[in-house]
């Protein structure tokens, strides 16, 4: 293998550890707000997996990007619905529903 791609999967490991580490500490009353403002950076995060996409070597690097890429999407989307029903919420109940 690779000495480069060790490193890549060595950081996508300890990248992958300290995310679950931090967001598990974090207190369930605070998570649609910290995912709502963190979007931008999920959209950075996707935008750098398609970097990877585009200078894969191989077939491995493929696969992986490929799959930063639709975990990327999963999360800027999700992080997108769960603001619009957080928001949901603080809309007064006698108005028309938003389009």
């Amino acid at each position: 293998m690779d000495q480069s791609l060790t490193q890549e999967l060595l950081v996508f490991v300890l990248a992958v550890f300290v995310g679950f580490q931090l967001i598990s500490k974090v207190p369930a009353v605070l998570h649609t707000p910290l995912m709502s403002a963190t979007n931008a950076i999920h959209g950075v995060i996707l935008i750098g997996a398609l970097v990877v996409c585009a200078t894969a070597r191989g077939p491995l690097e493929l696969t992986i990007g490929a799959a930063a890429v639709f975990l990327g999407t999963l999360n800027v989307v999700g992080g997108y619905v769960v603001t619009d029903r957080m928001l949901e919420m603080f809309r007064s109940k006698g108005k028309a529903p938003r389009p």
